[in-house]
C-alpha cells in the first residue's frame, strides 16, 4: 500500500509508448570480462530473475561459480525499450530484473533457483522492503519446461520452509521469459563499480533444502 492506496500492475493500454530504439551497452562485464550481449558460447543457457534491486540481485548471480555473464534490465511489461525512469513510474508494467548466462555442466538451474528464493523475501507482493512498486515484484521468467519445472517445485518447497517460520505466502509470479530490455549502462554491475552503492535486498535466513 501506499498512502492507502494498493498498488496494481497496469494493463496494455495504459502503457507508456516507448521507443524503437534499443538501450546501448557496453558489451563488456565490468568484473569478468565476458560479453553482456549475444552470441555466447555454445552449450550456455539463459536464466531470468526478478528479486527486488537489481543491482544486487545481479552482484549475487555474477559471484557464482559456472555463471558466465551477468546484465541487468527490464522485462515482464508492455513498453518497448524503456527507460529506468520510465519503469519506475509503473507505467511500463516491466520488473526490474537480472539475466543469468551460465553453463549448466558448472551450475545447475536449481542453484540459481536457489539463490533466488534465499536472496529475498518472495512474500512481500510489489516490494522489497523499503523499495515498493511494480518493478520490485518477485518472478522467476523462465526458459523452457524442465526451468518451469524446477521453478514451481523449488516454490512449494520453500513455502512449506517458509511457513515453519512464519511467513505468508509466495507472490512470485512464475512465467515463460518476455522480452528482456537491458537497462542503461551505468546501471550494469553497478556495485562493482560503485562498491559502497545503496541496495536493499537481503533474505528471509529461510533456507531452501
Amino acid at each position: 500500500m501506499i498512502a492507502g492506496r494498493e498498488i496494481r500492475l497496469i494493463t496494455r493500454d495504459q502503457a507508456l509508448a516507448g521507443r524503437d530504439e534499443s538501450m546501448q551497452v557496453t558489451n563488456r562485464h565490468h568484473v569478468n570480462g565476458n560479453p553482456l550481449c549475444p552470441p555466447f558460447p555454445d552449450g550456455m543457457n539463459l536464466a531470468m530473475f526478478g528479486l527486488g534491486c537489481f543491482w544486487g540481485a545481479e552482484k549475487g548471480y555474477w559471484q557464482l561459480p559456472g555463471v558466465y555473464s551477468t546484465s541487468v534490465g527490464y522485462s515482464g511489461g508492455f513498453t518497448p525499450n524503456p527507460t529506468y525512469r520510465e519503469v519506475c513510474t509503473g507505467m511500463t508494467g516491466h520488473n526490474e530484473v537480472v539475466r543469468v548466462v551460465y553453463s549448466p555442466t558448472l551450475v545447475s538451474y536449481t542453484s540459481l533457483v536457489k539463490l533466488f528464493w534465499e536472496s529475498h523475501d518472495p512474500t512481500q507482493g510489489m516490494r522489497q522492503g523499503n523499495d515498493i512498486g511494480t518493478q520490485y515484484r518477485s518472478g522467476i521468467y523462465v526458459y523452457g519446461d524442465e526451468q518451469k519445472g524446477i521453478a514451481e517445485q523449488t516454490r512449494t518447497q520453500y513455502q512449506l520452509a517458509l511457513r515453519d517460520k512464519g511467513y505468508a505466502s509466495i507472490t512470485t509470479e512464475i512465467i515463460e521469459a518476455p522480452e528482456y530490455f537491458y537497462a542503461e549502462d551505468y546501471h550494469q554491475q553497478y556495485l562493482a563499480k560503485n562498491p559502497g552503492g545503496y541496495c536493499r535486498l537481503g533474505g528471509t535466513g529461510v533456507v531452501l533444502k
